[in-house]
């Protein structure tokens, strides 16, 4: 059994690789501390299991996992975040992660159980995405009922309070488009400035304090 744990932060990923040791007796256990190192290492390890951290400085971790499971096709993957804000759930829960942890309120011994469910074929949950599942199902204004993939994803960019000229620059779009989409966006959810389109982002997760202003965000193609 070979594990494979990516966390930017040395602590975490040294606690996560005992972790999974003390869950799986005999295995072999490795880390990486972004994104580029960490695929390099899954396929040089070609792993059963990896921990991958959501939040890597180098790239999103959810934007990662294609390349991961191609990169081993046998292997399982359990995301870890201490953000659970419904946007961050809403793209877990859509993903094809196997499992989830939440690092804010979840301790070593959930990563235990969920390590074993996964490794037995189940699909594990943190309590906080099965809340969040159910509110979005029940919600008839979720923003996943009104707003469109392509329209979510742009919204992050919105959010960060970036004009629709620097919007159509780092997606590749006429700046109409732009101008055309955030109308529709904020009409879609009955919004009438852009600090009111940066509230919503905010309070649901497309955009955190630290991101206002960033160009780089999801992809949108």
């Amino acid at each position: 059994m070979k594990i494979v744990v990516i966390d930017d932060h040395a602590l975490m990923r040294d606690l996560l690789i005992r972790a999974c040791r003390e869950a799986l007796p005999g295995a072999g256990a490795s880390g990486a501390r972004d994104a580029e190192s960490g695929l390099a290492l899954c396929q040089a390890e070609q792993p059963d299991l990896v921990i991958l951290d959501l939040g890597l400085p180098d790239r999103d971790g959810l934007d990662l996992l294609d390349d991961l499971l191609a990169a081993c096709r046998q292997a399982k993957v359990v995301g870890i975040s201490g953000h659970c804000d419904e946007y961050t759930l809403y793209r877990v829960l859509n993903s094809k992660l196997h499992g989830f942890v939440d690092k804010k309120e979840q301790t070593l011994d959930a990563l235990a159980v969920a390590i074993r469910a996964v490794l037995g074929g189940e699909r594990y949950f943190s309590p906080a995405a099965d809340k969040a599942r159910l509110s979005l199902r029940n919600d008839p204004l979720a923003f996943n009922k009104i707003l469109s993939p392509r329209e979510q994803q742009l919204l992050v960019l919105f959010g960060r309070g970036l004009s629709n000229e620097e919007i159509a620059a780092a997606v590749h779009l006429s700046e109409l488009t732009v101008r055309n989409h955030r109308c529709r966006i904020m009409a879609k959810l009955d919004l009438r400035t852009s600090a009111e389109l940066i509230r919503y982002a905010l309070e649901k997760g497309f955009i955190r304090l630290e991101m206002l202003g960033r160009t780089d965000g999801p992809k949108t193609n």
